[in-house]
């Protein structure tokens, strides 16, 4: 075991993670298997041992910004030739633990209202909130729900599409605040039954809907957050499917989580929070757009994320006395795991969230959009920013 320790410490080293050290990020090894089992298995044995509890880390984004920032000296590593003989040592091994059938992700968004309403804030936004000019969480969500509004040029009466509704969060914000109609589908089952509830009274409706089954135009279509789920595979349908559902003379914007490299995948987020989604590169998400629709406006507010991922993580450890009854340690640490380790990726910048505005076939005369327009009197000017 000696080897695989040293080959391990080693690696973390380079990150300037020490094994053993007394800084908030090094790390503490509770189980001398976990070296072998990070040579086998690499970032899925690394996050699967410390929901095994394996080790711990004090300050877990801490960590991770410093290991994500080293990641190519640690590629280095990982490809010398006394490592690749080590690894292979380790993979030989058998399985150092009973690896349960541990799949909650699974169904992430039905694993209970309640975690999402005690992490969330009011209007439970699950989604990247905007903190240019906000101080909490939920003021930092509206200004996000509003930004969102205010690039698609809300205005009374239209008939809006929120693709991926979650729970109304959205419509229900732009029902009220710009008067339009909503139409919201999601895959979720208690999204949509919460969401109808949270909306009651407005003119919201919350279907339970595959996007594959849209036969109406919309005047404004939204989707935030929803497009990591479609899968690589299905990009090119989900644009013409957007193209097809959008008026003439209509608007989309597109949120989403994206990675800087096309090829980078996270084996262990994959695993256990969010099966078959895939997060998408610019590339990946521009090339199905081609003859379709038009980029009018491309923001990246990926930094935001860092913040609302601390506050759901405040927010959670802070809920745990009246979560636990319902959810276990291993849940605990592997949510924990969610969390801050997507934290650290967008304070390192190695994880963005861009806002696509899109058209038909372009806004004659241009669009443009005033972002600033919103605090120049301390309010949201709800009229078209030109």
């Amino acid at each position: 075991m000696s080897s695989y320790r040293d080959e391990v410490t080693g690696i973390l080293a380079s990150a300037d993670i020490i094994v053993g050290g007394s800084r908030p990020h090094d790390i503490r090894v509770n189980n001398e298997a976990f070296f072998a089992r990070f040579l086998k298995d690499g970032r899925l044995g690394l996050g699967e041992a410390y929901v095994d509890g394996w080790w711990d880390c004090d300050a877990l984004d801490v960590m991770f910004v410093k290991l994500f920032a080293s990641r190519h000296k640690v590629s280095r590593q990982l490809k010398s030739a006394r490592f690749l003989a080590t690894a292979m040592r380790a993979k030989l091994l058998p399985a150092g633990s009973d690896k349960r059938a541990y799949n909650i992700g699974a169904k992430h968004y039905d694993i209970g209202n309640k975690l999402y309403e005690k992490m969330l804030d009011p209007r439970m936004v699950y989604t990247c909130a905007y903190w240019k000019h906000a101080t909490t969480l939920e003021a930092a969500q509206e200004a996000k729900l509003d930004l969102v509004c205010r690039k698609l040029k809300l205005e009374p009466g239209m008939h809006v599409l929120d693709v991926g509704c979650g729970w109304g969060s959205f419509a229900k914000f732009a029902a009220e605040r710009y008067g339009v109609r909503v139409t919201g589908i999601s895959v979720s089952k208690e999204q949509i039954d919460l969401g109808n509830k949270r909306c009651a009274g407005l003119p919201v409706s919350l279907e339970y809907m595959d996007y594959r089954n849209l036969s109406e135009q919309y005047d404004r279509i939204v989707s935030i957050g929803m497009f990591e789920h479609v899968g690589l595979q299905y990009y090119d349908i989900f644009m013409k499917k957007m193209t097809e559902a959008l008026a003439d003379d209509g608007l989309m914007l597109l949120h989403t989580i994206g990675f800087n490299d096309s090829k980078f995948f996270n084996p262990w987020l994959d695993k256990y929070i969010f099966p078959g989604a895939h997060v998408p590169s610019l590339a990946q998400i521009t090339s199905p757009m081609e003859n379709r629709l038009t980029v009018e406006h491309l923001q990246n507010i990926g930094v935001n994320y860092d913040p609302t991922l601390m506050a759901w993580y405040d927010n959670f450890m802070a809920a745990w006395p009246e979560l636990e009854g319902d959810y276990d340690e291993r849940f605990k640490r592997m949510w924990s795991y969610y969390l801050l380790s997507s934290a650290a990726g967008f304070r390192g910048r190695f994880i963005q969230v861009w806002q696509f505005v899109l058209s038909k076939e372009g806004v004659p005369g241009g669009y443009y959009f005033d972002e600033e327009a919103r605090f120049k009197s301390g309010r949201a000017e709800h009229g078209p920013s030109v």
